[in-house]
């Protein structure tokens, strides 16, 4: 065989399996929990995380570096207009005096000892104000749940109503078979013919509408979850029972309330790094120097001089504000505290209403089932009559619309329902 036609023959064998993959991904199911899974991997402000953390890093590692050893270089000229002198000459040396013109360069190393705690409770408040931010990014990211299930809803709701208007289509076709025999039989005319007619153009209209939207959705879906989604993709619908079966008015676990847990622990840590303000400070020192004068104030030259020992310093300037700083942390505190009842009390609002809403859904979906049984009986009474002459064609299109109303309302409770109890659990995150 020829190499161009094994080449053919191995193209033709690859179309069947590459046709069989393109059906495997166009006809692939996603369920809630994986869409809301690869938007939280997907997300841009995930991203955030990581910078935080290494933030958080790099503050800590500065803090403890106020350990190291400290060098500080300095030097001065300097001209004074008087010196100290000797009020008499030495016999011998004459006039002993300090030169006007002063030179200086020194080196000094300072070593701390114990800083009364300052480096500690700065990688304290580092490490709060991290967990603080890192709280608010929760917050943020929190929100991106409710986005992708309003969308995903949104995208069920309009499959459900993509069946009803195929169904809807199906009864029009028959309908416009059977008022085709009505005619042929003298019982209808080209008027209800074109009344079903019209009918029919509508609700191609309100398909079109629909497929419409659903794109829009499942684009904006795509974008969330950062994998494209097919045409012929499917949502899974979530298990009713199963997701209500754990709700409960009584817990709240939104990320909001850790917000202001972090915001509180924060305060604390400000209240107690007050005190470190007015603590003592201790060190060691080394310090050489090069200048004239030198040590020796009575030599006129130039020398090299050093000089170690401890250091102390005790700055009492803070304990004039301590009492107005604890005051603003504790005005700060009470703020927390009433963003905290605030938001349960709304929460709590909005809890009730979306369970009563719920609870609303469930009682109106007991008679779903009986009002369509009804529509269908009087739609069916409906042909009948027509086929006898009794009812206009008109009517009978109205009664086939009221059905198909019906189970388009049925469809569109169910989903309501999802839609009512998901809003629920991501209102108390449960």
């Amino acid at each position: 065989m020829r190499p161009i036609s094994r080449f053919l023959l191995f193209l033709l064998l690859l179309i069947p399996l590459s046709a069989a993959v393109g059906q495997e991904t166009s006809s692939s199911t996603f369920t809630l929990d994986e869409c809301q899974r690869l938007a939280w991997d997907n997300y841009p402000l995930m991203r955030q995380y990581g910078l935080i953390e290494k933030a958080r890093e790099y503050d800590v590692a500065n803090a403890g570096k106020g350990y190291l050893p400290q060098f500080t270089l300095s030097g001065k000229v300097t001209y004074q207009s008087d010196v100290t002198e000797l009020p008499f000459d030495l016999p011998e040396i004459g006039h002993i005096g300090l030169p006007k013109d002063q030179y200086q360069i020194a080196v000094e190393l300072q070593q701390t000892l114990w800083d009364g705690g300052d480096i500690r409770s700065r990688k304290r408040l580092t490490q709060a104000a991290s967990e603080v931010e890192t709280s608010r990014q929760d917050v943020d990211m929190y929100a991106l749940r409710n986005r992708v299930n309003e969308i995903y809803f949104g995208i069920l709701l309009l499959d459900e109503q993509l069946k009803q208007n195929q169904l809807l289509q199906e009864d029009l076709t028959r309908t416009y078979n059977q008022v085709a025999a009505y005619m042929e039989n003298g019982i209808a005319n080209q008027s209800d013919l074109d009344a079903v007619s019209v009918e029919q153009l509508n609700t191609r209209q309100q398909r079109i509408a629909l497929e419409t939207s659903r794109t829009a959705y499942v684009r904006m879906l795509s974008a969330f979850i950062g994998k494209e989604i097919g045409e012929g993709a499917s949502l899974q619908k979530p298990d009713v029972a199963e997701r209500t079966s754990s709700v409960s008015l009584l817990h709240n676990n939104r990320p909001e309330l850790l917000w202001l847990d972090a915001q509180s622990e924060q305060l604390n840590v400000q209240e107690q790094s007050l005190k470190t303000r007015y603590m003592p400070r201790f060190g060691l020192f080394v310090q050489g120097a090069y200048g004239n004068p030198g040590l020796n104030m009575l030599e006129d030259d130039f020398s090299a001089w050093y000089m170690a020992g401890i250091r102390m310093s005790w700055n009492f300037g803070s304990l004039y504000t301590l009492k107005n700083d604890r005051r603003n942390l504790d005005v700060r505190r009470r703020q927390v505290e009433t963003q905290r009842d605030v938001f349960l009390f709304n929460t709590r609002l909005e809890a009730t209403q979306q369970d009563a809403a719920v609870v609303s859904m469930r009682r109106q979906m007991v008679d779903d089932e009986e009002i369509i049984r009804l529509r269908h009986s009087i739609r069916k009474a409906a042909e009948a009559k027509v086929e006898n002459g009794t009812m206009t064609v008109t009517d009978l299109l109205a009664e086939i619309t009221r059905e198909n109303l019906a189970r388009q309302t049925k469809a569109q409770h169910e989903v309501q329902l999802l839609m009512n109890i998901y809003r629920l659990k991501h209102t108390l995150n449960q």
